[in-house]
């Protein structure tokens, strides 16, 4: 269903990732990620649904989709930002995360905002050249 929503792109996405290195561990590495969203439209938008591709080292993909965003389902007025942080356990880094919103206008017609892919990767490890 929500594959054929139109896209727009008045909703600007912007992700910070933080790799959380006390809460994890091998094969369980912790990513924290910050995403911050502006309502650069003209109208009062819902965010209703979110949905994420998570892709590992190893390339195995994992879809996960769910309603809202940290239990809150945001409303934004023109102009207006919202924030919130989550985080991410994978078990072979480096990965990528990318998806969609799924938002709402007050006249109840449905549309997909991209968020774009970011990097799930360790901070930078001791490497041997040969």
């Amino acid at each position: 269903m929500s594959a054929s929503l139109p896209i727009r792109n008045d909703i600007h996405v912007k992700v910070e990732v933080v790799y959380a290195q006390a809460h994890s561990r091998p094969g369980q590495h912790v990513f924290v990620y910050f995403i911050t969203l502006e309502n650069q439209g003209h109208e009062t938008v819902q965010l209703l649904r979110r949905e994420w591709f998570i892709q590992d080292g190893w390339g195995g993909v994992v879809h996960v989709e769910g309603e809202g965003v940290v239990g809150e389902k945001p409303i934004l007025e023109p102009g207006q930002l919202y924030r919130y942080n989550s985080f991410c356990p994978l078990a072979h880094p480096p990965g990528l995360m990318w998806g969609f919103y799924t938002f709402q206008n007050m006249l109840g017609a449905l549309f997909r905002v991209e968020i774009p892919a970011f990097a799930l990767r360790l901070p930078d490890a001791h490497r041997t050249l040969n």
